[in-house]
């Protein structure tokens, strides 16, 4: 059965309507199908009512205007309280978990972080000491610091299961991912710290300079990235530590590269009193007291996931890190002037960073296992 094919529907009401009314104009005022409407001003210049020029009426003032109060920002508990509200009352809903599994790290990774510091604040002390023109002290701090970095690259292979896995994380280079961009800045620290060491070895003071520079430019990367690797992941105490991690991984390692060439220069014959001994012990001494710092004042604003920063083994570890730099700090401002007081602070500060990876570590193993946490993490967009 054909149908015959005519004027699209209103074209028909129209001639039907304009064979009863005559000639008159039955154009919508609409305009024409698939065209826009007619307007007209009323006269030349007519304002239209209600608006404002230059898209004055535009700007959402009944939203964000100085005369309402919606700009206003509230504060997590206050949100909480109205979706709760909202919710008629309903309480946060029970969290049926495993939601993410938590790291399968063991004591490699917290010791490797450790290592890695401690290179990477002595590539930092062996830079200094060559601008204070201690090239010497330089030298040793050279040593020190491949000395350190050689076993980092052995406990992440270990860390892995198989040598090969590191071997394929060679094969990529990913300049987004922190674990890539680390494993090849390890590498890349790593060659410029035995460049360093065999330039001085073979008398090549220039070399062994711009190499231990290089370190230490590269260590810049190294110290951090490791916290920066902790806070890319989904485990709430670590995303939520994500703006201070970093800092405190730095500030750790300057402190450790600063005890541990301290103690070595002491044992190589430093005298006491010497201008590089007395710079690195208060090298150690702030750059610790910003760890505890930091490290303080993230707790405290991180609220219910700091609960993994002070219950159980991660919790008694990083209670202890902290009393060993305040006895550290007590013992680098006592009045006694016997070299093996001081000796102590070191050993203390280096055990206190040991602690701190440690602590870390488990923090993060014990805030994935918090169901509840990782839901209310996910549940809001604020993440520092």
């Amino acid at each position: 059965m054909s149908h015959e094919k005519g004027p699209p529907p209103e074209q028909r009401i129209r001639d039907a309507e304009s064979r009863h009314v005559g000639n008159r104009d039955m154009t919508p005022a609409v305009g024409e199908r698939g065209g826009p409407g007619r307007y007209r001003r009323a006269f030349e210049g007519a304002k239209v009512a209600l608006a404002k020029p230059r898209w004055g009426d535009a700007r959402w003032s009944f939203l964000y205007g100085e005369d309402t109060g919606y700009a206003a920002r509230a504060d997590d508990d206050q949100v909480a309280e109205a979706a709760r509200r909202a919710r008629g009352g309903e309480e946060f809903p029970e969290v049926q978990g495993p939601i993410i599994r938590p790291a399968v790290w063991t004591w490699e990774v917290p010791l490797y972080f450790w290592f890695g510091g401690i290179a990477t604040g002595s590539s930092f002390v062996a830079l200094a000491c060559d601008v204070a023109g201690d090239h010497e002290s330089a030298a040793i701090a050279r040593k020190v610091t491949l000395a350190a970095v050689g076993p980092a690259a052995p406990l992440l292979v270990m860390d892995l299961g198989r040598p090969e896995r590191f071997l394929n994380m060679m094969r990529i280079f990913k300049p987004r991912s922190p674990m890539s961009m680390g494993a090849w800045c390890l590498s890349a620290f790593s060659g410029a710290a035995f460049g360093g060491v065999a330039s001085d070895l073979l008398g090549r003071p220039k070399f062994a300079r711009a190499a231990g520079a290089s370190t230490a430019v590269l260590g810049l990367y190294l110290g951090s990235y490791t916290g920066v690797l902790l806070a890319s992941t989904a485990v709430p105490v670590w995303a939520r530590s994500r703006l201070f991690l970093g800092p405190i991984f730095v500030a750790t390692a300057a402190a450790k590269g600063a005890a541990v060439n301290r103690l070595v220069l002491a044992a190589t014959g430093l005298p006491t009193g010497h201008p590089t001994r007395n710079a690195l012990g208060t090298i150690e001494t702030l750059a610790m007291s910003a760890e505890l710092a930091l490290s303080s004042l993230n707790e405290k604003r991180l609220g219910r996931l700091a609960r993994s920063l002070e219950e159980g083994r991660p919790g008694r570890l990083f209670q202890a890190a902290k009393w060993m730099i305040r006895c550290g700090l007590a013992l680098r401002l006592a009045r006694s002037r016997g070299p093996w007081v001081h000796h102590v602070a070191s050993v203390l500060f280096l055990l206190a960073g040991l602690a701190f990876r440690f602590a870390w570590v488990g923090a993060g193993r014990t805030s994935a296992q918090d169901h509840e946490a990782v839901a209310r993490m996910h549940r809001t967009e604020r993440r520092t």
